[in-house]
């Protein structure tokens, strides 16, 4: 990555008014070495107010230049949400990374092997840009919006279970595969990343949920269901015959964590 001229601005006007006519916004900067591109502009938000954890009686809000470290220690983000945030956090690579890359950065980044995305969504969060204004995260992920900043990440608190896992060869790796569930008002959300592609929701296994009666049959059943839905690809972490088989068991286990 080479970046010709960086700039810190003072406020988010100003920001995204450079964004607009081409400059490149900059979160934490943890993975700009996996990038080889020439930036001419780089925009450092740092200094825009971004960094903060806050709770109402309604949701939990995390601006975007939160760290992963900060929504690991968070004691908010532990009351909340079955802490399954922080524990997300904390599997992500080493504290160094962790103390740097930002919730916004990963978002905003759109990254396949990333675990924080997989589990909001599956927590059905929102995302809340400059200009776009509110909107799901599964829809900011799908869209082709690349000029406009990320000011924050909302999450009701209408979320009764939650779980996360992911597999890794070392516990610094990218998971091979990485997978989240959660109770929104009652209904089961199942996310699988780092297939390797982008994190996605099992929309079609969710529906499966209501007419089976135990958490072991719910898991058996849907383990085979979101296997079947997603696709899976290879890399040299783990072939595609691999990821469908761990998905399967990471599947069954996760469901009926989160139904017990």
């Amino acid at each position: 990555m080479n970046i010709k001229e960086y700039i810190k601005p003072s406020h988010i006007d100003e920001a995204y008014e450079l964004c607009s006519k081409g400059a490149v916004a900059i979160g934490g900067g943890a993975f700009l070495h996996l990038g080889k591109q020439v930036i001419g502009q780089a925009i450092d938000l740092s200094g825009l107010g971004l960094d903060y954890i806050n709770e109402s009686d309604s949701h939990v809000e995390i601006g975007a230049m939160t760290t992963l470290r900060d929504i690991e220690t968070s004691s908010i983000m532990k009351q909340n949400f079955k802490g399954v945030l922080p524990k997300t956090a904390a599997s992500i690579m080493g504290i160094q990374v962790r103390n740097v890359a930002t919730i916004g950065g990963a978002i905003y980044g759109k990254y396949g092997f990333s675990d924080i995305i997989t589990t909001l969504l599956a927590l059905d969060a929102q995302v809340e840009l400059y200009l776009g204004g509110c909107m799901g995260l599964d829809h900011y992920l799908n869209s082709s919006i690349d000029k406009d900043i990320i000011l924050k990440i909302l999450i009701k608190k209408n979320i009764s279970s939650a779980v996360f896992a992911c597999e890794k060869k070392t516990h610094t790796d990218f998971s091979i595969l990485n997978m989240a569930a959660a109770l929104v008002e009652g209904q089961l959300r199942l996310c699988v990343g780092a297939r390797p592609g982008r994190a996605k929701l099992s929309k079609g296994a969710m529906y499966f949920l209501k007419p089976i009666g135990s958490a072991a049959a719910a898991g058996e059943t849907l383990s085979i269901l979101v296997a079947e839905e997603l696709q899976f690809g290879s890399d040299i972490r783990g072939s595609a015959e691999y990821r469908r088989e761990l998905c399967k068991a990471m599947v069954k286990k996760c469901v009926m964590e989160v139904l017990q």
